[in-house]
């Protein structure tokens, strides 16, 4: 397991450790959103008491080199069990370091990093890089290994235990089916919100909400079962109703939204983590929104040539 942590760290390449890099500029801009309802941000720790916006930023940072590794496995097609699955364990161990034990990204080092190892695989097969083809990549590569992860696990995580009670599959069900609500639903959201005009940050929490409004949201869940869950999804619900980002009054309605959630200790951590995730693919596409030839990607410093 350890041999094949230390091969795939030997083998990372300069386009590996750029590709980490903007999973983890996807990571500060999904932190830097706002207002999210019960999620950390610049304002506010939202619903954590454990965490605020630096340590989460700390925590991002430190994911650099073990999802550049995770784009060379994965560019590489090595197997899930052999390599990718130890090389997400030593991201833990390392984002643990750097937070002082306290966990800020387990999920999104899951999430995330099977994204990373799916847009380094299809550039490796010298495929169009699109939604459709890492999405394709991931189920072809990984697909049986996620189906068979999905139905064992850490009985003492939150996920294994609000599958146990309740029966949501969580990440690692999203994973086993290619992660339809980042593909199907994430993605759709965010370019249909930019390209009605939105700017970065309204794009952003617009497609959160997208995501809120399906997603079993299995941090939810854990915090405050099945009518949590419900109120979640039509609290998004409504809001999309209403016009979304797109309504003159959506930054006070999201705020409000935002102290309605803290005051009832929820917060849609597995929705923050499929917007980072959406990001990501979207900026590593053929895809390119406007906003992002104009200014480039947000967070990265980079620009169009």
């Amino acid at each position: 397991m350890m041999a094949a942590t230390t091969a795939t760290d030997d083998a990372v390449s300069a386009e590996d450790l750029a590709l980490a890099g903007a999973a983890v500029a996807a990571m500060h801009d999904e932190l830097k959103a706002y207002p999210k309802p019960g999620l950390v941000s610049p304002v506010d720790s939202g619903s954590h008491d454990d965490m605020d916006f630096a340590l989460m930023c700390r925590s991002a940072d430190s994911l650099l080199r073990p999802f550049a590794s995770l784009a060379a496995a994965g560019r590489q097609a090595l197997s899930f069990d052999g390599s990718l699955a130890p090389l997400g364990v030593e991201a833990e161990r390392q984002m643990l370091h750097a937070t002082g034990g306290v966990n800020t990204h387990r999920g999104a080092i899951f999430s995330i990093g099977l994204v990373v190892a799916s847009i380094a695989r299809t550039r490796s097969a010298a495929m169009p890089v699109s939604p459709e083809a890492i999405q394709t990549t991931l189920r072809r590569e990984w697909g049986t290994a996620l189906e068979a992860h999905a139905s064992g696990g850490d009985a003492a995580s939150h996920g294994a235990l609000v599958r146990k009670k309740i029966g949501a599959s969580g990440a690692r069900g999203e994973a086993a089916r290619g992660f339809p609500s980042l593909f199907q639903v994430g993605v759709p959201a965010y370019r249909e919100a930019l390209a009605s005009g939105l700017e970065a940050n309204a794009a952003n929490v617009h497609t959160l909400f997208a995501l809120m409004e399906t997603v079993d949201d299995t941090t939810v869940l854990y915090r405050g079962g099945t009518e949590a869950g419900l109120f979640v999804r039509r609290s998004a619900a409504e809001f999309l109703a209403a016009g979304g980002c797109r309504d003159a009054g959506w930054f006070e309605r999201a705020e409000r939204l935002h102290r309605t959630f803290v005051a009832r200790n929820l917060s849609p951590g597995g929705c923050a983590d499929l917007l980072a995730a959406t990001l990501l693919v979207v900026r590593n596409s053929i895809f390119r929104p406007a906003i992002f030839e104009r200014h480039g990607c947000p967070g990265t410093g980079a620009s169009a040539a």
